[in-house]
């Protein structure tokens, strides 16, 4: 059926006539939902061929649309976008009402509503003599004026609601400001993602959301698939597309098999055209994300019906009969800082919820004693309301201790530290996909690095060559310098076996460098076919990608490429490039000095590598061979045969490309290892070539016992006489493991696995993966962090990666380094300055109940000091910048204490001061300042210069104190870059000057009265005077504090894995990963993964951090690079310090 009769019998059929466009949309989504052998033949059933289908959406197969604006519109209009609504984020309302659902802000909101409540109420025929009957003369007397109750009994509990209000609004703005900020970041991800695209018989790369309808894209190895679309011509084309099917099998695609790409999945071999069949919400894939956010409740009910399936599989019938053992579901490994810390939050809420219960209980008790007791007082009727009104009391401070003592501002200090530092890491080259990346690389103790372009600059010139029997090592030949048989056969071969995507674009400034687009050896190869004087365009011109008759693409398997065309006498020719020993090893023949051909034994080979081969990879090159072969008519039976295909081929010659090293990071590899990070190579090159460069970078030092091995060596080692692999024996290699050369995909994720899993020291690696190629995806979601290069990676590696390189340079992961190494210290330094006032407040409030029957500190004053402590400390001490100070120090590891000794000298040296100055004055301030006692007031009595003065004091002394708590390892120069932070010191001068407002005009309100100049001035004093007792602090030795007072260790639980071998595991909680939602279909989707990662990430930051905790692997050990301790190694807190400091 010719393409016009299809035109013709679709119309008849009921296509729209007025419709430009041959196909409707329903057409079209329906006929995606194909698979296989019936893709072909519902495409030949209806459109007869591609090339008719094309027809009909007004497209070429070879030259696309024309990409006219107004084309573009009409085709969005009938069509649709290729954008996917991302989920509607929260309103500042719907921020509000979630931050209310704080468990403790309910409790204080309603024991505020009871207070306000009783306040205003009067049993009729009560007079002020008989609410005197109810309580004994010390409570019922005035004690400094005695205001009418009706008038201010109210304003405690409003001023409590207020506060309130005050915590959820900030919290509610905050939440509403960061997810407004990661929208923006997912935007910018969007914008960024580029696909190579045909439009007007042009290549061009255009941002995937602008795809239409008819754009025909030219797919590659490691591409993610934007949209849907059909097959028009394949090169050994394999797509993965698990995210849809769950199968693991990689799909062939060929023009006579299955022919329909489909949105979400991933290009893992060869290359191809294709033309775009369904964009946005009309995709497969946007298909199912429709169906995910068309309601939350069905949503909700459909993944429960999962899990329910999921557990009733897992919990299904062995093949013995009897009940399988429930699986344990993997999990999202926790952060190190987020393990630490769920820890530490929910020990600091069990001690918080205890001592304000205990408060509670003594607060009734005592009072209960005193009245029904001692004064042998009983309960009528008229005394209800006053009883209640003291126990509501007493309940609001109890309750208040515990909004003091649990760390509610947690969750906000790691996120507003986070969010500072993805901010400010994305000038420094790196975009940060997962948060919780971005502090776990301050923890990292290994760093297994690519070579090409992250340790060398990936701009790749043939520098070397073999041709026609000669070593050209000084100046490369030109065309008429060698046979033209072999210049024939060496420019064919090179324009033709690479990627018609990969070429070279003159510069556009005289006497500029050419620009290369595409595979980077590839451009090398086509820039020496212009250095010999010939033109690689007009080859491929003469033999265009589609009459290719077969393609052999690169994998990390073949490690080499290979590309047969058609002779005109039926006869084909089959060009190879690839590893050089791989492919010299497949060659039987060699062209000599005249350009024939002569025989190539294992005698002239071994001669070739050694005089050839190995000098150039001992220059540091990385060494490409290329070959041919004539095969007659009729002679293969199977092209897919490829082992038996690619075999007796005639070498062409050799080269030696050169990849600069990159000029900055021998000094960022110095850095590393001064900083306790060991750094490995993990290369595809050969020894010598890995061996040189590893030298020029530093990665290998003289006179240390360092391994340089290849993948084969690497898997001889660690396998045992069976074929499996053996921690054991993994933990006998990778200690002193520099350079993996010669490596597989494969080989890199069992290394970094066996690094992570190595159970040598408790102090388990912390490992860093940098990658660019689709196979390097496991080894990537292996590593607590993946680093994807973002100008040579694939989508793959990035969709895999935590971090991506926007400028694949390893001195970028140096700066990831040291800013993750700042987020760790600025949590640290906000939980010294908190846990500091939550000891003190939590102790004055408990001693102050059991001593004097109150709290010397108001409900609405410790709510004030709640702000301060939470939301305003978490702004000022979690935005510091960075320095190069914080290389210096080795890294943390996974189980070192997050509270360390040093830390807790601080906590407590500084709690001490505090409360041996708010009791002096609670007990003799009365006396010191000559003013009136407020000890043992009534209810409602009116604020006290007394209890004004402590609570002034306190709150000044923290003042000072989160000067203090900037430094954490013992550093006696608080005052050290504290100007260069704008945050912190308008923080600082705001707390003071609202300080100022409170007291002052705060009256009923803050229970607050006027001082004089003298009171604030002893208050400022004593409040100063923090920064000379932290001088006195830093001066104690840590051996003074027991080892158990440094605490905040994951807490860990064993488990026995498939393989019976115990494992260890982090106290498992909700998992906030995308893999939890939709397991087994949806992993890689674009739209959920790109649009809402980050969303999720803030969410579960912003829940309470002691509701979640993860899975973690075991334990290992780092082989840390010998050095001197430097002046930020005080918090080791092991033996060594303590000799030390004996």
């Amino acid at each position: 059926m010719a393409a016009n009769e299809t035109i013709a019998l679709h119309q008849r059929n009921g296509v729209n006539s007025s419709n430009e466009f041959g196909i409707p949309l329903n057409e079209l989504k329906s006929m995606m939902e194909q698979r296989g052998k019936e893709s072909v033949t519902h495409v030949a059933q209806h459109y007869t061929d591609v090339d008719g289908m094309c027809k009909l959406l007004k497209t070429s197969p070879t030259k696309g649309i024309t990409g006219s604006p107004g084309e573009l519109e009409r085709r969005r209009s009938v069509y649709g976008s290729n954008v996917i609504p991302p989920k509607k984020s929260k309103t500042l309302l719907q921020l509000i009402w979630e931050a209310l659902q704080d468990v403790t802000l309910i409790i204080l909101e309603i024991a505020a509503i009871i207070s306000l409540g009783l306040s205003f109420y009067r049993p009729s025929g009560q007079t002020q003599e008989g609410q005197a009957a109810c309580l004994p003369s010390n409570l019922a007397a005035s004690g400094g004026g005695d205001h009418d109750e009706g008038d201010t009994g109210w304003i405690e509990g409003a001023a409590i609601l207020i506060s309130v209000a005050v915590v959820v609004l900030v919290t509610a703005i905050n939440d509403y400001t960061k997810e407004k900020q990661f929208r923006g970041l997912q935007n910018r991800i969007e914008k960024e993602q580029k696909f190579s695209t045909i439009r007007n018989g042009n290549t061009i790369e255009i941002a995937v959301a602008d795809i239409v309808v008819g754009d025909v894209l030219q797919v590659k190895y490691g591409d993610l698939m934007p949209s849907d679309g059909v097959l028009i011509q394949s090169n050994d084309l394999k797509i993965d597309e698990s995210s849809l099917t769950g199968e693991s099998d990689l799909v062939k695609k060929s023009q006579d098999r299955d022919i329909f790409l489909l949105s979400g999945t991933h290009v893992m071999e060869g290359s191809g055209r294709v033309v775009v069949s369904a964009v946005g919400i009309h995709s497969q894939t946007g298909i199912i994300l429709t169906l995910l956010g068309a309601s939350e409740e069905e949503s909700a009910k459909e993944t429960k019906r999962d899990e329910a399936l999921l557990n009733d599989t897992e919990a299904g019938e062995g093949a013995d009969g009897k009940a399988a053992p429930k699986k344990r579901r993997s999990k999202k490994e926790q952060s190190v800082l987020q393990a630490k810390l769920t820890k530490l939050a929910v020990q600091i809420g069990y001690a918080g919820f205890g001592v304000s219960l205990l408060t509670v209980v003594i607060l009734i008790v005592v009072f209960c004693i005193e009245v029904f007791g001692t004064n042998n007082i009983s309960w009528t009727s008229e005394c209800t309301s006053i009883y209640i009104q003291y126990f509501v009391k007493f309940f609001i401070i109890g309750i208040t201790v515990l909004v003091v003592a649990v760390p509610e501002g947690l969750p906000l200090a790691v996120t507003i530290s986070l969010a500072f530092s993805v901010k400010k890491m994305m000038k420094d080259n790196n975009l940060v996909r997962h948060l919780d990346a971005c502090e776990t690389m301050g923890s990292a103790t290994a760093i297994c690095s690519d070579k090409t372009g992250t340790l060398t600059t990936n701009r790749m010139t043939v520098v070397e060559c073999f041709l026609a029997g000669k070593y050209f090592n000084d100046k490369l030949p030109k065309a008429q310098d060698l046979p033209p048989s072999i210049v024939q056969k060496l420019v064919t071969g090179i324009s033709i076996n690479s990627a018609y995507t990969s070429k070279i674009i003159s510069p556009e400034i005289e006497g500029g460098q050419p620009t290369q687009v595409g595979n980077k050896t590839e451009c090398a190869l086509l820039g020496f076919v212009r250095d010999i004087g010939r033109d690689y365009d007009s080859v491929r011109q003469d033999i265009t990608e589609e009459t290719l008759f077969k393609v052999y693409t690169f994998n990390s398997v073949r490690k080499s490429m290979s590309t047969v065309i058609s002779n005109p006498d039926g006869s084909y020719r089959l060009y190879t490039k690839g590893a050089s020993e791989i492919v010299l090893k497949k060659c039987s023949t060699v062209l000599d000095e005249e350009g024939e051909i002569k025989n190539f034994t294992a005698y002239d080979r071994q001669d070739v590598v050694s005089t050839v081969i190995q000098p150039m990879a001992q220059n540091g090159l990385r060494t490409i061979a290329l070959a041919y072969k004539d095969i007659g008519p009729n002679v293969v039976k199977d092209w897919d045969s490829e082992n038996e295909i690619i075999q007796n081929l005639t070498c062409i010659g050799i080269t030696g490309i050169a990849d600069p090293v990159r000029p900055e990071v021998p000094d960022a590899i110095k850095k590393c290892q001064r900083a306790g990070i060991t750094v490995r190579m993990v290369t595809g090159d050969n020894m010598s070539t890995a061996r040189s460069i590893a030298i020029k970078c530093g990665i290998i030092q003289p006179h240390k016992e360092m391994l340089v091995i290849d993948g084969k060596e690497f898997n001889r080692r660690i396998r045992n006489a069976n074929g499996e692999i053996e921690q054991r024996l993994l933990d006998e290699v990778w200690p002193t493991l520099r350079v993996l050369a010669r490596s597989s995909p494969t080989d890199k994720h069992t290394l970094v696995k066996g690094i992570i899993d190595s159970e040598l020291s408790p102090n388990r690696e912390v490992v860093a993966v940098t990658g660019d190629g689709t196979n390097d995806g496991p080894a990537l979601k292996k590593a607590d962090i993946g680093f994807a290069m973002g100008i040579a990676g694939t989508d793959v590696a990035k969709e895999a990666s935590d971090i991506i390189l926007t400028d694949d340079n390893f001195s970028s992961i140096v700066k990831a380094v040291m800013w993750g190494r700042n987020v760790y210290d600025s949590i640290a330094k906000f939980l010294q300055f908190q846990l500091t006032v939550n000891v003190v407040a939590v102790t004055v409030a408990f001693l102050g109940a059991c001593i004097i029957k109150d709290s010397p500190l108001k409900a609405v004053q410790m709510l004030w000091v709640n702000l301060i402590m939470d939301t305003f400390a978490s702004l000022a001490l979690a935005t510091e910048q960075p320095n190069e100070d914080l290389l210096l120090r080795k890294p943390y590891g996974r189980n070192k204490a997050l509270i360390s000794r040093t830390m807790m000298k601080n906590i407590l040296g500084h709690a001490i001061y505090q409360l041996i100055v708010i009791f002096t004055l609670l007990f003799a301030g009365e006396q010191i300042f000559d003013i009136d006692n407020g000890r043992g007031l009534t209810l409602h009595a009116a604020p006290t210069q007394h209890f004004t003065i402590i609570f002034n004091t306190f709150v000044m002394m923290q003042v000072f104190n989160e000067i203090n708590a900037r430094k954490i390892h013992g550093e006696r120069d608080v005052f050290s870059g504290m100007y260069t932070n704008p945050v912190f010191c308008s923080i600082l001068i705001g707390t003071f000057v609202a300080q100022v407002f409170i007291v002052e005009y705060g009256g009923m309100w803050f229970t607050t009265t006027p001082l004089s100049i003298s009171q604030w001035l002893w208050c400022v004093f004593l409040g100063m005077m923090e920064l000379l007792w932290g001088q006195v602090v830093s001066s104690v030795p840590n051996s003074v504090i027991p080892k158990a007072f440094s605490f905040g260790k994951a807490k860990k639980t064993t488990g026995t894995n498939a393989a019976g071998r115990v494992e260890y595991y982090e106290d498992e909680a909700p998992d906030f990963t995308e893999d939890s939602i939709r397991r087994g279909q949806i992993l890689w989707f674009r739209g959920l993964n790109r649009i809402q990662q980050q969303i999720r990430v803030v969410n579960a930051f912003r829940s309470s951090l002691y509701e979640t905790s993860h899975h973690a692997p075991t334990a290992g050990i780092h082989d840390f690079q010998p050095r001197t301790s430097g002046p930020f190694d005080d918090d080791e807190d092991d033996d060594a310090v303590e000799k030390r400091d004996e």
